[in-house]
């Protein structure tokens, strides 16, 4: 990792401020609508909705955000990275029927990358209408979504660095605006007492409903748990401080103007806009909507990463990756990024305002938080920590977050049902990416390479052959040094003998540390087979052909191997040789005896595969060094047709 990113990641008051832009742009804009929300469940508005709600929203930003999070699920780093599909690598060696919530809880997490744009900046608009009713407030909305998502193939490094320093003012205001609230109705600090909780939950006639919409005040955790890597640990541990209190200040004095105005207040009143100053309107509704911008950057990014370590692990197509910039993480996927501002286009015009996309919002990360909370359950059990504080977490969480989830569930029809279907999508395309190529691998027969070693040998001496290449490559699934694919053999002996001056076997083995980058070199066969296995981290971008070219200029630095010529009247001019790429390209060619999910499961990877870009293409090789061979998988079953013997 640069050493750039390292710095970022000690405790300074630089890591601090970047960490309010990068890690708490989400979290930070709930104050615009989780208030809002709370109220237009409520059937009726008095203390005990007021207090207890705040109540709701102080201990939830404690148990789920500071307890859980900062403090128990933030050590759940892989070598310094968060986000669930970290963990899931960190689990899979043992684990690996864990896959199934990774799935389910990522999918949930790009889910809310396409809610969180719609919802935070859709939210920031509306409060034009205080100033002017008739301002069109969905064109706009669909104005600033059209401009993050068409800037994003441009990189946002260049405006990225202003994020930190844009976010501690909007913090700041938020803190400044309760402050001059509270101050006027001190009374709502009784919130800071847990009973008002249990008082709402077993009083008011909504209260357990009423936690859909306070869920939504803890909505960025996710995020802060997936941005680990950019920030690093004590970096958003203090940040949060800051923020959690600022977030708090804000909740307190939106509810003391509630409870001051409780008899005259409108249907549809947002309290937060209600605390700003009318002359400071148009100030505070630009602030809010460069905090909602900043939101969504920081979701679409990390969407972007999420595919990212998706397509390494083997549950996602692979896809044409980009990188814009040269700052650590600035990736872009335009496919990805396409797909998200479609979706966000939908939801703006399919729910219309924000408190329509609450309901779908909230479910998709309390979706993702349990599926963080069963991992994290087996991380702590991995760390050998002690069994009754591991049960005792996974109790806890799974009844709170399994009570956010059934109210959110009573707003299924109200919204929730998108975010099941986006994510339902989403899982299936990962299921089966999983699934289809266990069942492929399954069928690919490995030999021992020992025998065909001295046959491979006598090959490339054997003038009676035309030679194929001066190298010959060919990248091998073979995890053993010991292993080599049949078809691979098949290949250079039986499929146009290839004759070669040197054989190379290139192996890509991704591993759970986000970004190893080593290789190692074994001689199969002196100065004619040689094995190259690259260990890349699941954060890391395959470009096998660059690391390819690299070792072999170590390798001949080193005097080991020769890559002038072996032709007279090249090496005489030092013309360095040729290299020729094969590329087993597998098809399923007969299915007879698999069951039935497998030839379902396999049959849609192959599809899924060809929507996306072939290993060519991802392995960063040479269109014209390649030579693709389309061989069959075959799959072996017993023939219905019964073999006739003819007898003399």
């Amino acid at each position: 990792m640069p050493e750039h990113s390292d710095q970022l990641k000690k405790l300074s008051f630089a890591g601090v401020v970047i960490s309010l832009g990068i890690v708490f742009g989400d979290i930070g804009t709930s104050p615009l609508y989780v208030l809002k929300a709370i109220l237009s469940a409520s059937s009726h508005i008095d203390e005990l909705l007021v207090i207890g709600s705040l109540s709701c929203i102080i201990w939830t930003l404690t148990l789920q955000t500071t307890v859980k999070y900062v403090l128990i699920t933030l050590r759940a780093e892989n070598k310094g990275e968060g986000g669930i599909f970290s963990l899931f690598a960190l689990l899979r060696q043992k684990r690996s029927w864990l896959f199934v919530f990774a799935i389910i809880g990522g999918s949930a997490l790009l889910a809310d990358g396409v809610i969180t744009p719609s919802i935070t900046v859709m939210s920031a608009i509306e409060g034009l209408a205080l100033v002017n009713h008739k301002i069109p407030v969905i064109p706009i909305v669909l104005l600033i979504i059209s401009g993050m998502f068409f800037i994003q193939k441009s990189g946002t490094s260049f405006i990225g660095k202003s994020f930190g320093p844009i976010m501690f003012l909007w913090f700041s205001l938020l803190g400044i605006l309760g402050f001059s609230q509270l101050i006027h109705n001190p009374a709502v600090l009784k919130a800071f007492n847990p009973y008002y909780v249990v008082l709402l939950l077993s009083k008011y006639p909504q209260g357990f409903l009423l936690l859909g919409a306070v869920f939504l005040c803890t909505t960025g955790a996710e995020a802060l748990y997936a941005d680990l890597g950019h920030c690093g640990l004590k970096n958003i541990r203090i940040s949060w401080i800051f923020v959690k209190t600022m977030l708090i200040i804000n909740y307190l004095g939106q509810g003391a103007w509630v409870l001051a105005n409780s008899e005259s207040l409108a249907p549809g009143t947002n309290p937060f806009y209600a605390i700003i100053p009318h002359w400071f309107l148009p100030f505070g509704i630009g602030m809010a909507t460069m905090a909602a911008v900043i939101a969504s950057q920081a979701l679409i990014s990390g969407s972007y990463t999420l595919i990212s370590e998706a397509v390494s692990l083997n549950f996602w197509p692979r896809i044409r990756v980009k990188y814009p910039s040269h700052s650590k993480g600035q990736m872009y996927i335009p496919s990805i990024n396409w797909m998200l501002f479609v979706s966000c286009c939908l939801v703006v015009l399919l729910f219309q305002n924000s408190s329509n996309m609450e309901a779908a919002y909230g479910l998709s990360i309390t979706i993702t938080m349990l599926m963080t909370t069963i991992l994290v359950f087996f991380f702590l059990r991995k760390k050998k920590v002690s069994l009754i504080w591991v049960i005792l977490f996974a109790s806890v969480y799974l009844l709170i977050e399994g009570a956010f989830l059934i109210a959110n569930m009573f707003k299924f029809s109200h919204g929730g049902w998108f975010t099941i279907l986006v994510a339902s999508i989403l899982s299936s395309i990962m299921l089966v990416m999983y699934q289809g190529r266990k069942v492929r691998n399954r069928y690919i027969t490995f030999h021992h390479i020992k025998p065909y070693l001295p046959i491979i040998s006598g090959l490339s001496e054997d003038k009676t052959v035309p030679q194929y290449a001066g190298n010959l490559v060919y990248i091998t699934r073979a995890n053993y040094l010991s292993d080599i694919e049949e078809k691979t053999i098949h290949s250079i002996i039986n499929r146009e003998p290839k004759r070669a001056d040197m054989y190379w076997f290139l192996h890509v083995d991704i591993v759970n540390s986000p970004y190893m980058l080593e290789y190692k070199v074994t001689e199969l066969w002196p100065g004619k087979i040689m094995r190259i296995d690259f260990y890349t981290g699941f954060k890391v971008e395959p470009k096998i052909n660059e690391y390819f070219k690299q070792v072999l200029k170590h390798l001949s630095d080193e005097g080991k191997i020769d890559l002038i010529s072996r032709h007279p009247s090249l090496k005489s001019h030092n013309i360095l040789s040729d290299f020729r790429v094969v590329h087993i390209d597998r098809r399923v060619a007969k299915q007879i005896d698999l069951a039935f999910f497998d030839r379902i499961s396999i049959n849609l990877y192959y599809i899924l595969k060809r929507i996306g870009i072939s290993d060519v293409n991802a392995f960063g090789l040479d269109a014209g060094m390649v030579t693709v061979e389309r061989i069959p998988l075959t799959i072996p079953g017993k023939s219905k047709i019964p073999l006739i013997i003819k007898r003399e």
